[in-house]
């Protein structure tokens, strides 16, 4: 157990970097498509593009959809559903109206008392009552036995007026049209109507004010329920009578020959075989090799990918976050695209397969983003249809939005781009169709619109860029330009508080800038780290000779050690300032590293004059580091230094100052500053020639014009 915890300890961030690369191989593996895949491509209109093929084995022609559908709702056009006749409820309806009647006719009884006597209000409560009560219970149990349904029920249930129902009561069925059945709306006015017709033929028979005032809509409750259960059946057994197929291929029946024009019946028999081919492969005991064959392929895909970021970018690997990043582009462009072709919502080419290489470049190097589209792609064409079309057409267009986004912090270049893939899309879908078809009028101009669908998908990059910037600590060039800009406050206030440690930080821009646009690198990102390498002097700009008067130091007042102290402690209090204006870290990085682990040499050198035999504590004459650990750092290093020692150089001839640089970046070779940073000697050569041509031009000897007499 202890042995097992060493290894996990002593092998952790290569355990977090397996485990990340296994699971996108599982989750790849999880988007391959449930059944094989039919290894023919084609498609309707053009030609066959291989070998005769004959059926391999005995398969149905399938119906499409449309005709399955439309099929479909023919039959259940002539669908009846059942309802239930609740006797319960007729009952209770008319217990209910019984008991309301009696109520009501006392009212009635007290309203026409008179002088005729109790025995002929006796009289007329007998004949009366019953001459009402027989009328009312006639014309309910009338509208009841025809059937009350609610409305709900008819809009959801029955698809036009006319249409017949069937009415189960006493397990008995009986069909009835939908017109002899009432609603509990047009019951009432029935009854209503019922009341006044008689009332106007027969007024001794029937009191219309009375029976309005009985408020018989109470009564007339539906006592049709729909029945779910019945119906569901009755509707299932139809459906099961559609018959999905329309004829039948024999095994070894030729089905198309090379160069033979996929016609509409040709293609809805390759469509069938498709289909049964492809259940029959996730159904066989073939499952098991076509499972084998998913997780061979997602495993290359990450040994491929593991194995180019370990030659080629290794500080990837090392930084999980990185690591991550790469990888979740390609799992959510290839989860995006399996979906598509899973439920088959759009068409595969409205994504914008294009954002990958943005994204990647504009983080990292247009080499690593090539590569991860190029895999990205290759990927999904494993499950994409058409897949020679689709991997040409994507990788084409990656390429030519990698090379289109040479300044991508330029304003509107993302949009130039989105033209040019529209372009680029419709230029190579273009010459496929023409290739293939061999005509104009076949060509399917409905997927130009899916590429202009596209186009405009890709200018989501930006707000993409941003997501990604802020969650994984990126930085884009975006923002650098607008770090860059001198106009940023802690730029201004550097300008305000340390003009020559400002001017000095400007001159270091320009050169390392000019250096790695020569050796290459990141131009901006260099720009940028050096106009913020020394903010750290704000804090006590006197201190710093190019901040200084010529007719006063302050560090002639204290000691040596405290000096040095000072000098080295604005790279400690850069960081803090940096920190506290939220800058990224990359820039952080430079000002940690300008001065690496070199020693204040004038303080050191002063301390040994004034105290000859003693031995001094290094460690409060060395900056505290790190090295510069990356080329961008290490040439503002470079910069850095020879740019603020030719200012103390009497005679800024040619050879004066290339002494000095070749003199300062040996040294700082020799101290072993840039072990830790990926340059070569062959880069170092060039950089002190580089150097050395921009201090000549900087320090040139300047015409002196004549004065006016």
């Amino acid at each position: 157990m202890k042995n097992i915890l060493t290894f996990i300890i002593n092998y952790f961030r290569q355990i977090v970097t397996i485990s990340l690369f296994a699971l996108s191989g599982l989750i790849i593996i999880l988007l391959f498509p449930w059944h094989g895949k039919f290894r023919y491509e084609y498609q309707k209109g053009k030609p066959w593009q291989h070998d005769e093929y004959i059926a391999p084995f005995d398969f149905p022609i399938y119906k499409y959809d449309n005709e399955i559908t439309a099929e479909r709702d023919s039959i259940l056009r002539g669908f009846k559903p059942y309802f239930r006749f609740d006797q319960i409820i007729v009952d209770n309806q008319l217990g209910r109206f019984n008991v309301s009647f009696d109520n009501q006719w006392q009212v009635l009884i007290q309203a026409n008392l008179d002088a005729a006597g109790n025995e002929s209000i006796k009289q007329y409560d007998t004949i009366k009552k019953r001459q009402y009560l027989d009328f009312a219970q006639g014309v309910i149990k009338f509208v009841f036995t025809k059937g009350i349904v609610q409305n709900d029920e008819i809009l959801n249930r029955v698809n036009n007026p006319d249409q017949t129902i069937v009415i189960i009561k006493d397990q008995y069925a009986e069909e009835r049209d939908l017109s002899e059945i009432f609603t509990p709306r047009s019951a009432y006015e029935y009854v209503i109507n019922k009341v006044d017709a008689i009332a106007d033929s027969i007024p001794d028979k029937v009191d219309r004010e009375f029976f309005r005032s009985m408020n018989i809509n109470e009564f007339l409750i539906p006592n049709l329920i729909y029945d779910e259960e019945t119906s569901n059946r009755a509707r299932a057994e139809m459906i099961g009578q559609l018959s999905l197929t329309k004829g039948m291929i024999q095994s070894g029946e030729r089905i198309i020959s090379r160069g033979e024009l996929v016609t509409e019946e040709k293609f809805r028999i390759l469509e069938s075989l498709k289909t049964e081919y492809e259940m029959n492969l996730g159904l066989s005991d073939r499952i098991n090799v076509n499972t084998l064959g998913k997780i061979l392929l997602a495993v290359i895909s990450m040994v491929v990918l593991y194995l180019f970021l370990y030659n080629f970018r290794p500080a990837i690997l090392q930084n999980h976050r990185h690591t991550t990043f790469v990888l979740l582009m390609i799992l959510l462009t290839a989860t995006l695209s399996s979906f598509i072709v899973r439920y088959g919502v759009f068409s595969i080419y409205i994504l914008p397969f294009a954002i990958v290489p943005i994204i990647v470049r504009t983080f990292f190097d247009s080499r690593l983003a090539m590569f991860v589209h190029l895999l990205t792609i290759l990927i999904i064409g494993f499950w994409a249809p058409n897949g020679f079309e689709f991997v040409f057409l994507n990788i084409i267009a990656g390429i030519v939005a990698i090379f289109s986004l040479t300044n991508s912090y330029r304003r509107g270049i993302l949009f130039q781009t989105a033209v040019i893939m529209v372009i680029t899309y419709s230029t190579v879908y273009f010459a496929f169709s023409v290739i293939q078809e061999g005509k104009l009028a076949n060509i399917d101009y409905k997927s130009f619109l899916w590429f202009g669908g596209n186009g405009l998908l890709v200018l989501t990059s930006y707000p993409l860029i941003f997501i990604f910037e802020k969650t994984f600590g990126f930085l884009s060039e975006s923002t650098l330009f607008e770090l860059a800009d001198s106009n940023q406050p802690l730029l201004r206030k550097l300008a305000e508080k340390a003009p020559g440690t400002f001017q000095h930080s400007m001159q270091v821009a320009n050169l390392a800038e000019e250096v790695i646009y020569k050796i290459g690198g990141n131009a901006l990102l260099i720009r940028t780290g050096a106009l913020y390498h020394d903010i750290g002097k704000m804090t006590s700009p006197q201190y710093f000779i190019e901040n200084q008067t010529a007719d006063y130091n302050p560090h002639d007042d204290i000691e040596f050690e405290k000096s040095a102290e000072i000098i080295i402690g604005h790279v400690q209090k850069g960081v803090e300032i940096a920190k506290k204006h939220n800058l990224p870290q990359p820039i952080i990085d430079f000002i940690r590293t300008h001065h690496g682990t070199t020693i204040v040499q004038y303080f050191y050198r002063s301390f040994l004059k004034k105290h000859p035999g003693e031995e001094a504590d290094m460690s409060r004459f060395t900056y505290p580091g790190p090295k510069p650990f990356s080329k961008e750092t290490a040439v503002v290093m470079m910069a850095d230094s020879v740019e603020a020692s030719s200012r103390s150089l009497k005679v800024k001839d040619e050879n004066s100052l290339r002494e000095l640089v070749h003199y300062i970046i040996d040294e700082q070779i020799r101290l072993g500053q840039f072990d830790n940073a990926q340059i070569t000697f062959r880069d170092i050569t060039e950089i002190k020639e580089i150097l050395v041509s921009k201090l000549v031009n900087i320090y040139h000897v300047r015409v002196e014009y004549p004065t006016a007499e």
